[in-house]
């Protein structure tokens, strides 16, 4: 009965949790992003969530691709 909690438990988590989008740039670097980018459109920045939980921004002339892991 307990492995049975702890299972639905993981899966809960896991489907809860928000995606990962990996953003390819005009470098050929791979950018892991947790939850979708958002493109500023004052700034023509992509602001997005690194793997550390922060707050970051790259221009969107640096991106070449965005998709959805």
């Amino acid at each position: 009965m307990r492995l049975l909690i702890v299972l639905g438990t993981v899966l809960l988590l896991t489907a809860c949790g928000s995606s990962q989008y990996l953003m390819s740039t005009n470098e050929g670097k791979i950018i892991t992003s947790y939850g979708k980018p958002d493109l500023n459109e004052d700034t023509s920045m992509y602001e997005y969530e690194d793997v550390d939980g922060k707050e970051m921004s790259i221009s969107k002339d640096e991106i070449v691709q965005i998709i959805e892991r």
